[in-house]
């Protein structure tokens, strides 16, 4: 099937087309006190259906529909949970893999793993409660790669005057670089080899988030303090944090809203709940 650009028209060359990717799922539970299992009396937040299907079946329903991806990875630490999630016909076209200690050792253990196999493929790395993902985000994140040929890691984010505008309710943590305010959408492109540093900074980050300082040391205190307080541009802030990985990043703009809403808490799950009904009317 021949990929389809923003506008809904096929690429005009091969060299057009975006390249193939692979695609890791973090679907593991948060442990007993996870606030959206605990409040509707489910044993793996993924059986929470959105929709009327369960939002595990969603996140790779997407994915599969996706011209992009060639193979599908959930890393989860209840396998039968998530087949019945999925359900049969779809549970057996994709592997699963057990998680670590948390979702940066996850990442990277998988990140690892995959490169052994596909040196030269690129992983697209998602959650299992990214209920509206669509296979058009996922275009617009591996399509960049033809904008950016050097990235060694791309990160999808949506601006918040875009999701605000769209989702005036909608309750989402905003990072703010400049005249900018962006949210994470949970889908980032990691392009080996390089991109593994960033995974292994990302673990590092969070096994020393007690001890500020190391991570501090690890940017360059007037660079980390230009962050903090919001002073540098999301491209300054991405080429802060290239020159620190060794790495190239660069930061996509998604132009659909839905791609800011994932499922954290109940009111997450009404919006979604409204956002799907008014895309069937």
């Amino acid at each position: 099937m021949t990929p389809l650009d923003r506008s809904g028209k096929a690429p005009q060359n091969a060299q057009d087309a975006p390249p193939t990717v692979r695609a890791l799922v973090l679907a593991a539970a948060r442990g007993p006190d996870d606030p959206m299992a605990k409040a509707f009396g489910l044993p793996h937040k993924c059986l929470l259906e959105v929709g009327g299907e369960p939002m595990l079946r969603r996140v790779v329903r997407a994915l599969k529909a996706a011209p992009e991806v060639r193979d599908i990875t959930i890393v989860i630490d209840d396998e039968a949970a998530a087949m019945r999630a999925l359900g049969p016909g779809m549970a057996e076209t994709v592997r699963f893999l057990p998680p670590a200690e948390s979702a940066s050792a996850s990442t990277l253990a998988a990140l690892e793993a995959m490169q052994r196999e596909t040196p030269a493929t690129s992983v697209l790395v998602t959650t299992g409660d990214h209920a509206l993902l669509d296979p058009a985000m996922i275009h617009e994140i591996t399509s960049a790669t033809a904008r950016w040929p050097d990235a060694d890691l791309l990160v999808g984010l949506v601006r918040r005057q875009l999701a605000q505008r769209a989702f005036p309710e909608v309750k989402r943590t905003w990072l703010k670089f400049g005249r900018d305010a962006v949210t994470s959408c949970n889908l980032f492109l990691f392009r080996p080899p390089r991109a593994l540093a960033a995974a292994r900074f990302w673990r590092r980050v969070e096994r020393d988030r007690k001890k500020p300082w190391r991570i501090a040391r690890a940017f360059g205190f007037w660079p980390l303090l230009r962050l903090l307080l919001g002073r540098a541009t999301l491209e300054q802030a991405f080429g802060i944090a290239s020159r620190r990985l060794n790495i190239t990043a660069r930061p996509v703009l998604l132009s659909m809203p839905e791609a800011a809403v994932d499922i954290d808490k109940p009111q997450d799950l009404a919006l979604a709940e409204r956002i799907l009904t008014r895309q069937e009317k």
